[in-house]
């Protein structure tokens, strides 16, 4: 038999028989490290223990300890273990996939009756039972004949199915786990019982269609999650907990926001207090662009399909854009429209009507322009996921010698406009170029080199992603973390010089001749809808005070006060705070209450008392303690705290 070399992280070398599996390797270092062992990163590739090693390679051997690999076999076990679980309770159940996923796993059957809460306790039971019988898991190559016809034999015709999708080139690999068998590409633990039976749950069902198609049937999808101990699964469902309490979706009902109905899927009905909060974020974001240089324009919503095939997004973009047809009057046949999905073929029309110098040059133009882009519709998530937004794009048009100056003053733009609304740090992606890409390597390592120096030279770090850059471009993307770690991706900025190329737009240069301008795509927020989304969870519904649609109440003890309410009520008006009137006949807790939910950050309470001192009891949200002020002053205060950020 052939000898191979694998080589270990630490330089060292050893020579096995070719065939040797990774827990061979491990039994030869140490028993101990054989008793821990659990996978190994073969050439960077994640192996089974029992998988063969057939050509020199480098190799590291995995434990519990290694995190990445250890929860990706934890959870990909732990989705075996369910569907093994269901299939002992309930037979004649059909089996079909179990990938992971974040945090956990989830896994497709095919059942007639619905599963229950009570079903999903049953289960857990069952693979809590599995889990102690500590039953091996082993695993085999079939060819692709036998593999079918097993499946055939028990009655699995999902299994079949997916069989005929593995290309040809594949291995059928087999895996049991005790006596219960899947198909699975693998890797696995050795046993059931190197599974951590409290650091599970099972959390939900759903439906879904087989394969994403809605024309295929309807399967019921378990979703579980999975830790490496029980301390880490107790941290996530308190997460859990947290997030659901911020869910947007929640709060915009409890502050009458807005809503969604199935009229109008993946649109949204902006309440008057949703509205406030959009209008006072897009006059912010209007105010700051200008002051840094840019000029406004609107572009029309439906355009030509003759612009998106010159701009070549009828090829590579169509299944996501609405499509409109229009009969025009004695046309013989129907003119073909889009709704836009993104602005920037029509900022370069802007661009071309007239003429343009180096000395225009760069030019900014922003736009708040309305977008529908087709989502389907399980993809849809309240206001963080849409098919109709607002973008607040810009295009910065500019020659190649000018990009590291653009990019470094976006950067210190952005950082100041994240800062204003809450967010002190962020985090730079720099997506580099592709194996597949337009342009020469001088310009690509031109640009290339203007981002990086642009990142550095507002002293903020960046990470790398190798080859994520689009085919025409390198970018930068920004991501925001939140108030319980989460991270969104929100601002972007994307050099471009196929678009302009496309579109036919030039600049006359010093020379007198005519030359491409690279375009700049440019966002903060993204979109208006989504970063309204994140502003409220992130802030749990208490938004800054300059943000919040109803930013004060002014509610009466006694109906004596009624007069003076609308007196500091108007006051506070024209000193430009929201605020608004409650002289309901209620008693004073339960208006306090009541606008708690509906997070109100101040409410004023007037009683005999503050109408003879002409003062107010003021009360802020989450306090418990009141403070009581001079009318003059709470004005001041108040009206100061409402004046946004960019005009303090």
């Amino acid at each position: 038999m052939s000898q191979i070399t694998l080589t270990f992280p630490d330089g060292a070398t050893r020579e096995v028989p070719q065939g040797t599996t990774a827990r061979d390797v491990a039994e030869s270092i140490s028993k101990s490290l054989a008793k821990k062992a659990i996978s190994a990163q073969v050439d960077g590739i994640h192996y089974d223990l029992a998988w063969p090693l057939e050509q020199d390679a480098k190799i590291a051997i995995n434990t519990m300890a290694d995190d990445a690999p250890a929860l990706e076999l934890i959870r990909h076990d732990f989705a075996h273990v369910m569907a093994r679980a269901v299939q002992t309770i309930w037979p004649d159940v059909k089996v079909t996939i179990g990938p992971v996923r974040d945090h956990g796993w989830f896994y497709d059957f095919d059942r007639e009756a619905p599963f229950t809460p009570e079903d999903l306790g049953a289960i857990e039971a069952e693979m809590k039972r599995i889990i102690a019988a500590r039953d091996p898991v082993r695993t085999e190559v079939w060819d692709r004949e036998r593999a079918r016809k097993h499946y055939e034999e028990v009655g699995e015709p999902f299994k079949v199915e997916l069989i005929d999708r593995i290309p040809g080139n594949e291995p059928i690999r087999m895996y049991w786990h005790g006596d219960w068998q899947d198909l699975c590409r693998g890797p696995h633990l050795s046993h059931t019982g190197q599974l951590p039976a409290d650091a599970f749950k099972l959390t939900r069902v759903s439906s879904a269609y087989w394969l994403g198609d809605s024309t295929r049937p309807q399967l019921q999808r378990i979703y579980g999650i999975a830790f490496r101990n029980r301390d880490d699964l107790k941290a996530h469902l308190k997460f859990l907990e947290e997030a659901e309490a911020r869910d947007h979706r929640r709060l915009g009902r409890e502050m009458d926001l807005f809503h969604m109905q199935e009229e109008a899927p993946g649109q949204v009905f902006w309440h008057p207090n949703g509205w406030t909060i959009y209008t006072a974020l897009q006059d912010y974001m209007r105010r700051k662009q200008r002051a840094d240089g840019y000029m406004e324009v609107n572009t029309p919503q439906v355009v030509s399909r003759s612009l998106w095939e010159k701009s070549g997004h009828w090829d590579k973009y169509q299944e996501h854009m609405f499509i409109v047809e229009v009969d025009e009057e004695h046309a013989r046949e129907k003119a073909i429209n889009a709704l836009k999905p993104m602005n920037c073929p029509c900022h370069v029309q802007v661009y071309n009507h007239g003429m343009k110098s180096y000395r225009d040059l760069p030019l900014r133009m922003a736009e708040f322009g309305s977008c529908s882009r087709y989502e389907p519709s399980g993809a849809l998530h309240g206001i963080m996921r849409v098919r109709g937004f607002t973008q607040d794009d810009a295009h910065i048009f500019c020659t190649e010698d000018q990009i590291e100056a653009e990019c470094a003053k976006f950067i210190n733009f952005l950082a100041s406009v994240y800062e204003d609304l809450g967010f002190d740090t962020f985090e730079i992606a720099f997506a580099t170029r592709p194996e597949k890409r337009v342009g020469s390597d001088e310009s690509w390592d031109h640009v290339e080199n203007a981002l990086e120096s642009a990142i550095r030279s507002t002293s903020r770090t960046y990470r790398i992603e190798e080859g994520d850059g689009a085919f025409y471009g390198p970018k930068l993307d920004f991501y925001l973390t939140d108030a319980i770690g989460r991270t969104w991706q929100c601002g972007t900025f994307q050099v471009d010089p196929n678009l302009p190329e496309r579109l036919g737009a030039t600049y006359i240069g010093e020379d007198g001749e005519k030359h491409r301008p690279y375009m700049l795509h440019r966002a903060c927020l993204g979109s208006f809808e989504r970063f309204i989304g994140i502003l409220i969870e992130n802030s749990a519904g208490r938004l800054p005070f300059w943000l919040a649609p109803r930013q004060v109440v002014v509610a009466s003890i006694v109906s004596e006060a009624d007069e003076y309410v609308h007196e500091v009520v108007a006051a506070l008006t024209k000193a430009g705070v929201r605020a608004e009137a409650d002289t309901r006949n209620e008693k004073i807790n339960y208006k306090v209450r009541e606008h708690s939910v509906g997070k109100v950050p101040a409410i004023l309470a007037i009683g005999r008392q503050e109408v003879e001192d002409r003062s107010v009891t003021l009360r802020r949200l989450g306090e418990k303690a009141t403070e009581v002020l001079p009318l003059d002053e709470v004005v001041a205060r108040l009206g100061a705290e409402g004046t946004p950020p960019d005009r303090r």
